[in-house]
């Protein structure tokens, strides 16, 4: 079944002592790329996370962000009141020594909370338990962006089905106007050597070099191939695990025999159903950049 890159899921925990927000954004992508904004405290488990993420949604442009609110009023962060000290009485002196009356201890302070240093993280260890509810609110987050993306998927496999179908269904339009641009083309070069009265021609020559100039503007195998890779891109859709790299590869094939078609065609209207051969491939194609 086919899966969307594109999708939004969410989690969240909540007790007597803390509240896990989880929230996952993705969007499409060739690769793999995710950005992970967690409390300070979890950076060491970072690739733990990612590893997670990256194990279950497989590709695209992926945004997690991971909120601990401490219900208990208990912060992470302190001043530090040496730096604070030190500062204050380096600014001091540089105050004095300029003659800044201007500036006052209120004002030295503001300075200070801005510098570097001044409010620091406790490093204390993570709580196994607490990490352990992380993880599965984290989890669930990706069940339900998972979930999101199968929607999607759902809804671009049914607009595949439709625009392949009508592809296969064009081609066999093509057929009638095959055999009349046969008769026409015989008919035309006849017609203009009929005119030409006075060159005398070998007619079984002639049948001759209208069978090899068929013989190159003949389509059938292009057209056996184009049904094949619809029926195989149809087949692809329906397997179990979303194969969005798989299907870009058979449409660019799609494309390849179609092309070759509409170069052959020296027809109207197998040049005109060609057009719209390439119409529905085309919608296919700017869609197939959302496909897992």
């Amino acid at each position: 079944m086919l899966q969307s890159m594109t999708g939004f899921g969410k989690a969240n925990y909540e007790d007597d002592i803390r509240t896990i927000n989880v929230e996952i954004k993705s969007l499409n992508s060739k690769n793999f790329d995710i950005r992970l904004k967690t409390p300070p405290t979890y950076s060491e488990k970072e690739i733990l996370l990612k590893n997670e993420l990256s194990k279950n949604l497989v590709r695209g442009k992926v945004e997690c962000t991971i909120e601990l609110e401490n219900k208990q009023g208990k912060s992470d962060s302190f001043i530090d009141k040496n730096a604070v000290n030190n500062y204050y009485n380096q600014l001091k002196d540089i105050v004095v020594s300029n003659n800044n009356n201007d500036l006052g201890k209120t004002d030295i302070y503001q300075i200070i909370m801005r510098m570097p240093e001044v409010v620091k993280s406790k490093k204390d260890e993570i709580d196994p338990q607490e990490w352990q509810l992380v993880l599965e609110t984290t989890q669930k987050a990706i069940a339900d962006i998972q979930n999101f993306r199968e929607q999607e998927g759902k809804v671009l496999q049914d607009d595949f089905n439709s625009r392949i179908s009508l592809i296969d269904n064009l081609l066999s339009e093509l057929e009638p106007f095959e055999k009349q641009r046969t008769i026409d083309i015989k008919n035309r070069l006849i017609k203009n050597l009929e005119k030409l009265s006075e060159i005398d021609y070998d007619k079984n020559r002639l049948e001759q070099e209208l069978i090899y100039y068929f013989e190159k503007l003949d389509i059938t195998e292009e057209k056996v191939r184009l049904k094949n890779h619809c029926k195989y891109f149809l087949e692809t859709i329906g397997e179990k695990i979303s194969a969005g790299k798989k299907l870009g590869f058979i449409s660019q094939e799609i494309g390849r025999e179609i092309n070759t078609i509409g170069s052959k065609a020296n027809n109207y209207n197998i040049q005109k159903i060609v057009v719209q051969m390439k119409d529905e491939l085309e919608k296919i194609k700017e869609q197939m950049m959302n496909v897992l």
